[in-house]
């Protein structure tokens, strides 16, 4: 597996990461077994870069790794983990949360379920709007110092706020969408981290499976997000 580092400051990971997600959340039903035989094999592949949230089944997709991971050399393996998302017990979200003190709470509760003492990548979900970034990033750095979490990462935000994060304390990669279908980035934020030293961790490669051949309307059920998405919905010949 070839091997990448993240950014100027950032570990050196496989080029492939494995994005858990759709074990615990969002895509319909996931098989418990199935999910940690994917982890699994993608460790025996070389893939050394796990990427989940804490609000992927609420707490589920973290405790899922901790399970696939169990008996496993952890030795350059990293997790990065997303927070800030605020969901209900319908799985509805309720807004984002970014304030120093809900961090604070937010990463031991990852820390417990994953099982480890140190959280390798550590990035808010999406920019709280009731929070400058600067509050965010200054909390997250004070937890570098504490050996709580080990890098600073970002995601979906614009090319001023990963400025203005980059600024407090180094930023080692901002997660984003980025396929044939979804080229935004190239207008501003890929030349903004490429000045700045900052990696790109690109989701969404396959645009969701839509250019893969693998997913079909019939094959979407009522707990699969894309049945929802104007992207999936949209005739093939409508801009995404």
């Amino acid at each position: 597996m070839e091997k990448r580092k993240l950014g100027t400051t950032g570990p050196t990971v496989s080029a492939i990461g494995l994005g858990c997600m759709g074990m615990s959340d969002f895509y319909g039903p996931a098989d418990r077994s199935e999910s940690i035989a994917t982890v699994h094999a993608a460790l025996d592949a070389g893939i050394t870069l796990l990427d989940t949230g804490d609000f992927y089944g609420m707490g589920h997709n973290e405790m899922l790794i901790r399970e696939a991971l169990a008996g496993r050399n952890r030795d350059n393996l990293q997790i990065s983990v997303k927070f800030g998302a605020l969901r209900d017990p319908n799985k509805g979200f309720l807004g984002y949360d970014s304030r120093p003190a809900a961090i604070r709470n937010f990463v031991a509760y990852s820390l417990q379920r994953l099982g480890v003492d140190t959280i390798d990548i550590y990035r808010p979900a999406r920019l709280d709007p009731d929070v400058p970034i600067e509050e965010t990033v200054g909390a997250m750095a004070d937890m570098v110092k504490a050996g709580w979490i080990r890098h600073i990462g970002l995601s979906e935000v614009g090319s001023d706020t990963i400025r203005r994060a980059h600024a407090v304390h180094p930023i080692v990669d901002l997660q984003i969408e980025y396929s044939l279908l979804a080229r935004g980035i190239e207008n501003d934020i890929l030349k903004t981290c490429r000045e700045l030293g900052i990696g790109i961790t690109a989701y969404g490669v396959l645009a969701r499976g839509l250019i893969s051949g693998h997913w079909t309307k019939d094959r979407s059920g009522a707990q699969d997000f894309r049945s929802l998405s104007p992207r999936f919905r949209a005739p093939i010949s409508t801009p995404i």
